[in-house]
């Protein structure tokens, strides 16, 4: 399965409608976000997403209960815990600790945002993904990723 990864939206929905279209055009059969949507308005975007969509809340995100209403109750509180392509993957926004519940076996897939910053490492058995921020805010280029379920691979696309 091809699952579309983006993470720290901020608000940014110019950069949000990019990454639907990015998605859309990859045939992407699911997409996670890693926290940090913050608004509810952002879903007249996702909403375009042609494959499935959950997220959970970042530490910026402001109205929760709108945000989940907005998405259709996609939107959901740490940690997220998903079979996918027959795979076990946890979604967090922060890493805390990152190392230790990837390298309890637990989990084939970890996916994590807050820090800004694209990361893509193995931890034991375990993937680690950062999508970096999608949102052009601060330094850095805004970035989403893409994950092969079925090769067990990821790589980083800058918006």
């Amino acid at each position: 399965m091809l699952i579309g990864i983006i993470s720290d939206t901020h608000d940014d929905m110019e950069q949000i409608k990019k990454a639907v279209i990015f998605f859309n055009r990859k045939g992407v059969g699911l997409v996670l976000h890693a926290g940090d949507i913050v608004s509810p308005f952002t879903f007249e975007y996702f909403r375009d997403l042609v494959a499935e969509f959950a997220g959970i809340f970042g530490n910026n995100d402001g109205d929760k209960l709108l945000v989940r209403e907005k998405s259709g109750g996609r939107v959901f509180n740490q940690p997220y815990i998903k079979d996918v392509g027959g795979k076990k993957l946890a979604l967090m926004h922060e890493p805390d600790f990152l190392e230790a519940i990837a390298e309890s076996g637990e989990f084939d897939i970890i996916i994590y945002g807050h820090l800004h910053r694209p990361d893509i490492r193995q931890i034991g058995k375990t993937l680690v993904i950062n999508p970096g921020k999608a949102a052009r805010l601060h330094k850095g280029q805004s970035t989403v990723a893409l994950l092969d379920t079925d090769q067990m691979k990821a790589e980083i696309i800058t918006l």
